[in-house]
């Protein structure tokens, strides 16, 4: 019987790469590995439904949801999760030293929508107290001018949102100090050329983060896999296959990070470090599946429908293809 082929795209992730390989094939499936930026996949999935299979940004997926035009439902992988305090540069002329000192300020940001943006948001109202009515937005492209939101936003009317100039950047504003502080998910090209009026509001962003996820339990979510629905209807088999392959395909790079006879990542101390990650969030420190990621999926939705990006507060349960929420044991 001729296998099923199928469509992938998705960034060349280490727990993607067996499938890429081959060392892992999903039961009854053929996958055209399509590897591409994050962003271009995002853009080709959620305009034009171009793949069988893509990552494609939470956020994103929530709204496709919410507004009712789903072309594709997600299974529970993540193949992108990142704490997300590193992504709040501030221009050290603005005096912003705390993150509460970002109340009144003029904050620039690639996309309103975008997942990381979300997460920040969230931290920064329920963490230290700033709500996203206290300060000025401005998006646009981040190194290139002329970007747009992927969606039309009906935001609250006491969110101050308005696109930057037809030919400014927001890094080029950040650095002349036109806007105060900015977030994304790429850090901007005047911080990783050492611009001295530039700089990371969170210095020691690891230790942050660690405290966050000692008091949240939280590893924050980025990208789902989703599948096509015409997919899902003819071939209903389909989403579990991928799901255990996806699963299998992770847990060759947590056998390569516990090989100590040699080192399998290009990282002088990748063993005490995949040991200390270990200590603080356990064996399996990149869960899939629902209920290991109940307390993230829901801090996701909830800060998406307080942000006004989705009318409904959508159940985690229902964002998922059912047969993944569950599985055989004997």
């Amino acid at each position: 019987m001729a296998k099923l082929n199928l469509s992938f795209a998705c960034w060349d992730y280490d727990r993607v790469q067996a499938l890429m390989d081959g060392s892992v094939r999903p039961k009854g499936i053929e996958l055209n590995f399509l590897s591409m930026p994050v962003e271009e996949t995002f853009f080709r999935m959620m305009r034009h439904q171009e793949f069988d299979v893509a990552e494609l940004s939470a956020s994103s997926y929530l709204l496709a949801r919410d507004r009712g035009f789903p072309h594709f439902t997600a299974i529970p992988v993540f193949p992108s999760r990142f704490f997300r305090h590193s992504g709040v540069y501030v221009n050290v002329e603005a005096g912003i030293r705390r993150p509460e000192e970002l109340k009144g300020k003029r904050i620039g940001i690639p996309e309103y929508q975008l997942t990381a943006c979300v997460w920040i948001r969230g931290f920064l109202q329920h963490e230290y107290g700033v709500h996203p009515t206290e300060v000025e937005w401005f998006y646009g492209g981040q190194e290139t001018p002329g970007r747009v939101e992927k969606f039309k936003l009906e935001l609250p009317a006491d969110i101050r949102l308005q696109p930057i100039g037809p030919e400014q950047t927001l890094n080029q504003m950040l650095e002349n100090g036109d806007l105060d502080a900015f977030i994304a998910p790429r850090a901007p090209s005047c911080f990783l050329k050492g611009s001295p009026r530039v700089k990371r509001l969170f210095e020691d962003y690891v230790s942050v983060e660690k405290d966050y996820f000692r008091k949240t339990g939280i590893f924050p979510i980025m990208h789902v896999v989703a599948i096509r629905n015409e997919i899902l209807e003819r071939y209903p088999w389909a989403a579990q296959n991928l799901y255990q392959a996806f699963v299998e395909a992770k847990n060759k790079v947590y056998e390569g990070f516990n090989q100590t006879a040699a080192l399998k990542v290009t990282l002088p101390w990748l063993v005490p470090e995949v040991e200390r990650t270990k200590q603080l969030m356990g064996d399996d420190f990149w869960p899939y599946g629902l209920e290991r990621n109940r307390a993230a999926l829901e801090a996701l939705v909830h800060y998406s429908h307080e942000q006004g990006l989705i009318k409904t507060k959508l159940s985690v349960e229902d964002l998922f293809v059912k047969s993944t929420l569950e599985q055989y044991t004997i």
